[in-house]
């Protein structure tokens, strides 16, 4: 089966990510996940292949460098994590709980870009009851407070839960867990599995939202902008608490109204319920040198504006400089958009502006 053509169909018509090429770890086929996986792969007859390790993937499809990410982006790798220790995540939790690595949106700015490197694949993990048991050593360790777990540091669980079930796995094991607590952001609408789980308020599910040009423009392969505000009233409804992420907060000729629009149809989505505790986290655009490199690379056909020449020289916590917006432009768009989502939503709490 060509790797273009049946597939992409399918993920067309709805609207979830199918991959063009799977590779499975052996010892994945070990975990029902795992097998489940396969059964799924082989009734829509798509290639796979096994690997004895996500590293030794080499020579994928595609004539050029670009051909190749843009393949790796439509490849999934079923395997275990092996590494427990969890990576910290400041400032939105106390650790990342790792359930996927890579995205299969293609947003120009994406910090994965850089961090992924020249293995953008997305990769899913089988093990999941020993990530969760993992987790419950690290709520133990700080007893008596909470523990903070970020679900989507590195993925977007969302748009592979169709394939794994992980989430659902993780907000009901964190239910029970009285001082756990799971938060995740999306910019994917596919969440109606989610909504009848017993969550006993202890999973914030945030929704990365953006006006509707910076999505058009700037985020393809993900959901719209009317689909993610639906969802989001959705998950209001199912009683989650919920937040918003407002990234990468971009100027542009008409933002204004673009972010006006942004928070006028959430007001007019959201159950009055849903208000009461609902957070918002503001992060203005940026870029590094690196990334921009990349990106030129990888969509050359971008309007994403990257002129250094414009933008203030930050000291990034990575080791090198990031480029953000200069401090009048940077406070003009938190002092907007803080007085239209304080107007529309007077109980809300701004969780940071960066």
């Amino acid at each position: 089966m060509s790797l273009t053509d049946a597939p992409s169909r399918r993920a067309k018509e709805t609207g979830l990510f199918v991959p063009e090429l799977v590779y499975f770890e052996p010892a994945a086929l070990e975990y029902p996940k795992g097998r489940r996986i396969l059964d799924w792969v082989e009734q829509r007859g798509l290639p796979y292949r096994t690997t004895a390790s996500h590293n030794r993937i080499t020579n994928l499809p595609g004539d050029t460098e670009l051909e190749q990410y843009k393949t790796a982006k439509r490849t999934l790798v079923v395997g275990l994590r092996k590494t427990l220790k969890f990576d910290t995540s400041k400032p939105s939790a106390e650790y990342a709980l790792p359930l996927a690595t890579g995205c299969m949106g293609h947003c120009h700015y994406c910090y994965l870009q850089t961090t992924l490197g020249a293995k953008p694949y997305i990769r899913v993990y089988v093990n999941t009851e020993d990530i969760f048991a993992a987790a419950k050593s690290y709520i133990e360790e700080r007893a008596p407070e909470p523990t903070r777990f970020e679900a989507a540091c590195t993925s977007d669980p969302v748009g592979l839960e169709h394939l794994t079930g992980s989430l659902a796995e993780a907000i009901e094991f964190m239910a029970d867990q009285p001082l756990g607590r799971l938060r995740f952001v999306t910019k994917y609408h596919h969440i109606d599995s989610l909504l009848p789980l017993r969550h006993n308020g202890h999973t914030r599910i945030r929704f990365s939202v953006n006006s509707d040009y910076v999505i058009r423009n700037f985020e393809p392969g993900t959901s719209r902008f009317h689909e993610r505000i639906e969802a989001a009233g959705r998950i209001g409804k199912a009683g989650y608490p919920l937040g918003f992420i407002v990234a990468p907060i971009i100027w542009y000729d008409g933002w204004r109204e673009g972010y006006g629009e942004l928070f006028d149809k959430l007001a007019e989505a959201l159950p009055a319920e849903a208000t009461t505790d609902l957070t918002f986290e503001l992060i203005q655009h940026r870029f590094t040198k690196t990334a921009k490199t990349v990106i030129e690379k990888r969509y050359p056909k971008s309007k994403l504006e990257m002129d250094e020449a414009k933008r203030k020289k930050k000291w990034g916590r990575w080791g090198q400089h990031k480029y953000v917006y200069p401090d009048e432009q940077a406070e003009a768009l938190r002092e907007w958009i803080t007085e239209r989502i304080f107007e529309r939503f007077p109980q809300a709490r701004i969780e940071y502006f960066t």
